[in-house]
């Protein structure tokens, strides 16, 4: 499925705006079918929950209904009309008028219909989407859904963000022509000071393919589907330093091109060996951070004015990479990474895997996380739809180095093994030229984890000095390196901590090693950077988090999580000055490693 692009045979109607808007128990059993009842209504793309001040609205449970009116472009005659939704989580049905037109389960993925013979060039139509939040055990991520006394339904899950549902992100009308292209699929490599472009196209008709340097000067071009295209002394994709090319497929008819669709391409390879991460054959550290999608009233909404202020905060601190925990971000953020340098981990929403979490820091569950009543045949299946969704849309893109199939999973209970081992299988037969790896929680240790040898990295969510050893960073850092090193000795794979951060309240100061203050903030990760340092196999550090965000409600956490080196408005604490000095140092490259 191709992003939505205007081209000289594509035309885009963008349908954000303010929608009308209804919870399930304000309308009636068939809310598509009219004008929603009330006077309510919601911003797309935006979470619903923080829009309204009634509590009824932001902690509802069950489906909500949006709905707007559509006029269809006059001059789309004859041509294939297509509604697409970037994301609605964390499941959607959509209605043109009376008619049920799409379904989508999996919350931050794109899904559309081929609405050609319900909508007419010139005329309008009632958009009605439904999207339910619920999640449940088949789900990713997965949930409990109970009914209280008073009928209501309740929501838990074991992940730490706020369930934030809605549409949001954009929601689209476009047209194609009727012989249209519906894939392209792009690999790059090396030969020499060549770089080669493998693509394949999937589209009925002649295809031809031009490759465009970032001047827009014509370096190559190709005939057929599929092909290689080499571009001598090619300009590679590096990290910090992006050039991107541009692919324009072409369907060619006659002599005259019947549909065209342009693609940036960056030419980069990746690889790892036992001790290191390679991007073009270099080492690459990794610096950065743990993010999500979170800002106040929005939710997740995708927002471009915090896109460009958070990767702007990025280059400020001297920030490498992210990793879209928990979940595939908004691809906006991807096509700005590709286009501004920035190395991405590209992460599934599964997460809360691990009924082990319920067992506190013991990580021992009440029943069996891989179980029939747990994680089953049905939330594999879930979580397999989820990858190939996520692969589909990001193979292309540059920015993104290697793929994370969940975060903090049971992988050291009975069950880990067969639950991932052919979802593994499954990410290296979609895409077998990116690393695959898990982040892996604090229960799952070098002895115990059954699924680190099928890694090709590995990547360690580790609290030494927070939830273990609070207080005591001497004692956390003798945890710490006693881990690292096992993990190390056992495996003889490149190690990466995706995780390592401790809550702060700004303002918050203490000259002793007091847990909340900045000063505590700043040398807990002080700490974990000398530890870093003294591995041969690491290979980098990504913080947990980059600012703070909002979590479900509960004695744990006030006002959301508070490990965010930037608060929630995105204003500095003292341990952003530390990293800025840290990582605007290091650069790329890996700080000197002593055995």
């Amino acid at each position: 499925m191709l992003k939505p692009q205007t081209t000289p045979t594509r035309e885009l109607v963008n349908l954000d705006g303010v929608w009308r808007f209804a919870t399930d128990p304000m309308v009636g059993d068939a809310p598509w079918a009219a004008t929603l009842p009330g006077s309510l209504e919601v911003a797309v793309p935006a979470s619903f929950n923080d829009q309204f001040v009634d509590p009824a609205i932001r902690g509802h449970v069950g489906l909500v209904w949006y709905q707007r009116n559509v006029r269809v472009p006059r001059g789309w005659k004859d041509e294939r009309i297509v509604l697409r939704l970037d994301a609605a989580t964390h499941a959607g049905a959509v209605y043109v008028d009376d008619t049920l037109v799409a379904e989508h389960v999996g919350g931050y993925t794109p899904f559309e219909a081929d609405v050609t013979d319900v909508v007419t060039a010139g005329g309008e139509f009632r958009l009605t989407v439904g999207v339910d939040n619920r999640l449940t055990n088949i789900t990713i991520p997965p949930g409990t859904v109970t009914t209280g006394p008073d009928g209501r339904q309740k929501q838990s899950y074991l992940h730490d963000f706020y369930n934030y549902a809605g549409l949001a992100r954009s929601v689209w009308l476009y047209s194609t022509p009727s012989r249209f292209i519906e894939g392209v699929t792009v690999t790059t490599g090396r030969e020499g000071a060549n770089g080669t472009v493998d693509y394949r196209v999937e589209a009925s008709g002649t295809v031809r393919v031009i490759l465009r340097d970032a001047d827009g000067g014509q370096v190559t071009a190709g005939d057929g589907a599929n092909g290689r295209l080499v571009v001598p002394d090619a300009t590679l994709w590096q990290p910090g330093a992006a050039y991107l090319y541009e692919l324009e497929v072409q369907i060619v008819e006659d002599g005259a091109v019947a549909d065209t669709y342009t693609l940036p391409v960056g030419i980069r390879t990746v690889e790892v060996t036992a001790t290191e991460f390679l991007i073009n054959g270099e080492p690459f550290y990794f610096t950065g951070f743990g993010k999500h999608e979170d800002t106040a009233v929005r939710g997740k909404g995708h927002d471009n004015a915090y896109l460009v202020h958070d990767f702007e905060l990025m280059n400020w601190i001297g920030a490498n990479s992210f990793r879209t925990s928990h979940y595939p971000y908004a691809e906006e953020v991807l096509e700005y990474a590709d286009r501004h340098g920035l190395v991405v981990i590209d992460e599934t929403a599964a997460v809360g895997l691990n009924l082990g979490v319920m067992g506190g820091l013991t990580g021992a569950p009440a029943t069996p996380t891989f179980s029939p009543e747990g994680c089953n045949d049905q939330t594999r299946d879930a979580h397999a739809q989820h990858l190939r969704e996520l692969i589909a849309r990001d193979k292309n893109h540059p920015s993104v180095v290697m793929w994370c199939i969940a975060n903090e999973p049971a992988s050291n209970e009975d069950g880990a093994r067969e639950y991932f081992e052919p979802l593994i299988e499954l990410t290296r037969e979609l895409d077998p030229t990116r690393p695959v790896t898990i982040a892996e929680v604090m229960f799952a240790t070098s002895e115990n984890d059954k699924v680190a040898d099928l890694l090709d990295v590995i990547c360690l969510n580790r609290y030494y000095g927070w939830y273990v050893a609070t207080g005591d960073l001497e004692t956390a850092a003798q945890y710490l390196e006693m881990d690292l090193r096992a993990w190390a000795d056992t495996h003889g794979k490149p190690i990466l901590m995706t995780e390592y951060g401790a809550d702060t309240m700004p303002g918050q100061h203490s000259v002793w090693d007091v847990p909340w203050t900045e000063e505590y903030q700043r040398d807990y990760l002080a700490m974990h950077h000398r530890i870093f340092d003294r591995i041969p196999s690491f290979v980098g550090e990504q913080v947990w988090n980059f600012a703070d965000f909002e979590t479900s409600l509960g004695i744990h956490r006030v006002g959301g999580n508070k490990k965010g080196v930037f608060t929630r408005d995105r204003r500095p604490k003292a341990a952003a000055f530390a990293l800025r000095e840290r990582w605007r140092g290091i650069g790329n490259s890996k700080p000197g490693a002593e055995d």
